[in-house]
Formats: C-alpha cells, structure tokens, sequence
C-alpha cells in the first residue's frame, strides 16, 4: 500500500500573485452587495480579459468605507494562513480608495492596509508585506509617483512593486522610471509579463524594469533561449495555473507549461492570483498541481521554498519556514 500524500496545508509557503481585491470572500461580497442595496455582482461567465477586469471593478467598487477595506485584508490574511501561508504579499492599487469618503489619500489607504496586514499576521503568526502596484492603462507619470509612495513605505510594511493590467496593450518600457525609483529603495522589482503577450513583454520586464519576479511568465516557455536566461539569471516566475486557464492563456491544465518551465531550471512559485474571479486559493493551486499538472511532492517543495526566498519576507519569517519545507513530508 502506498503512503498518504504528504498534507500540502502543512507545507509552509508564500503567497505571492494575488490581487488583494480578488481575493475577497464570495461570503463577503454578498454581504457588501447586500450593505450596498444591489445586486451580488457575478465573478463568473466571463469572457476574455476585459470582461474579467469588468467584474474585478465591480466587486472593488462594493469597498467604500475603511472598515470595509480592513475587514477584506483580514480576510485574506486569514485566508492565507489557512491555505499554509507563512507569508503573503497582496497587491493593491491604493489610488482605487484616494477621495472615496474616510479614505482621503491614497497614502492613507496604503496605511490602513498594511496595518491591517501586520494586525491579522502577527495575531494568526505569519508574515505580511504590500507590493505597490500600478496599472498599465495610466498614464507613466502615475506609476511614478506610485513607486515614490511604495518607497516612502520601504522599511514600513511594503516589500515590492509591481504592474498589472493587459500588457499587450501597454508594454513595459513606458514605465522603466518608475521601476528604477522602486528598486533604488530596495524593493522587489515583480510586473506582470508573459501572460496576454509573449516573450517580449518578458524580455522587456527584464530589461526595462530590472524584474526579478515575474507574474505568470509562462509564454517565456515559446521562447528557448529566453528560458535559458531566467534560469541562468534566476528570475522567478508568480504562476498561476488556473488563472491561466480561465482567461485562454492555455487551452486546458494538460497544455500547461509549468511542468516544462521546471524541468527547464526555472524557478517558479504557485499562486492564486484572485480566487474570488477563478475559484482556488494558494492550497488550491498546489493539491491542482499535484492532481493534474502530476507535479511531485518534491517539486511542490522546491516551489514553496523558492517563494519563500523570492518574497519580501524578513529572516525571522524566512528562516523557520525554510527549515519548516525542508522537514515537510519527511
């Protein structure tokens, strides 16, 4: 008789691509809906990125109060720890809240969150950190002084910086200002790349904004000698197979290159990218990595490792939960 597979809850990890609004509670967005006097906005149905984005807007836009905005990052905090989070870094776009009514800045914003962060991980014993993130349909000039936000928050509860939004209408090159003034305060240079476009948008995230993190990245798999180069440079990929799937990146789990991305050297780490809109949360994605994509539990291991030293986790969060993967399943 063959041993249990070893309980992927128990494997410490972190959660590294996941859109801090899209990883709200379905519970949670009916409640609001229903605060709201409206309709539950649907998070399925949709087709094609755009519509994607039209429900990511709407369910964000049932956050108007801050206790609204703390009550979802303690949630998703909790949510993490749950999955086996040591560490979780969610990204926010904190201009969605500057002038909504008690919310003032987007600076204030960003305070509440990260304090609502630190409060939910020290009670639940895990790490957490901000990425900062901009969106590619604004104009540079925001990103900017995004970035100059992010910085002043540098050794204050943000860990890394990143870029969302569809990168085959907006490449990154635009917004390499923004991403130097983000590295310059040392933090985690992590765009999004390698999902709507191919390798050039990856090559680009590289060359222009210095990542050392990629969100998805999994179209650097049609292109061999740009595989050669994130393993040669160790550049880690945030992938999110599900996510994938569901916005046509790939036709089905079976096609999915993450197989092929580690059997190739590169480092990768498994992530939800924003479970309210897709369904599976981090532990959802790893025990789909092991049921479908047919990955080993030594693999699932090394993923978890490489997010947790790929994160903005500081070393008392890092080192127990390096020591933590390494006896996991043994």
């Amino acid at each position: 008789m063959s041993a249990d597979p070893a309980d992927l809850a128990a494997l410490p990890k972190a959660h590294l691509h996941v859109h801090l609004e899209g990883a709200m509670r379905p519970a949670t967005l009916a409640e609001l809906a229903a605060t709201a006097g409206v309709d539950v906005p649907p998070i399925r149905g949709y087709r094609g990125f755009t519509e994607f984005g039209d429900r990511y807007k709407a369910a964000s836009a049932l956050i108007d109060t801050p206790q609204q905005l703390r009550r979802l990052v303690t949630e998703v905090v909790e949510d993490a720890a749950a999955d086996g989070a040591a560490w979780i870094e969610p990204h926010f776009y904190p201009p969605r809240y500057a002038g909504l009514p008690g919310f003032g800045s987007a600076e204030e914003a960003l305070e509440l969150v990260i304090d609502a962060g630190r409060v939910a991980a020290d009670r639940l014993g895990i790490g957490c950190g901000i990425m900062v993130s901009a969106l590619r349909e604004f104009d540079p000039a925001e990103a900017v002084e995004l970035a100059k936000l992010a910085a002043r928050y540098a050794d204050a509860g943000v860990v890394s910086f990143g870029l969302a939004a569809d990168e085959s209408l907006f490449p990154p090159e635009p917004f390499a200002e923004a991403f130097a003034l983000a590295r310059d305060a040392g933090l985690i240079s992590a765009p999004h790349a390698g999902e709507l476009a191919g390798p050039a948008s990856v090559h680009g995230a590289i060359d222009a904004l210095g990542a050392r993190r990629i969100c998805h990245g999994v179209r650097a798999v049609e292109d061999p000698a740009l595989v050669e180069r994130l393993v040669t440079e160790e550049i880690v990929l945030d992938v999110c197979p599900t996510s994938n799937v569901m916005l046509d990146v790939v036709p089905d789990l079976d096609a999915h290159p993450l197989a092929r991305l580690l059997d190739a050297g590169v480092r990768c780490t498994l992530n939800g990218d924003d479970p309210l809109l897709f369904g599976p949360g981090v532990l959802g994605e790893y025990e789909l990595a092991r049921t479908a994509l047919g990955l080993s539990d030594a693999q699932l291991a090394g993923m978890a490792r490489t997010s947790i030293e790929a994160s903005g986790a500081p070393a008392e969060i890092r080192e127990p939960a390096l020591a933590a993967v390494a006896a996991w399943g043994q």
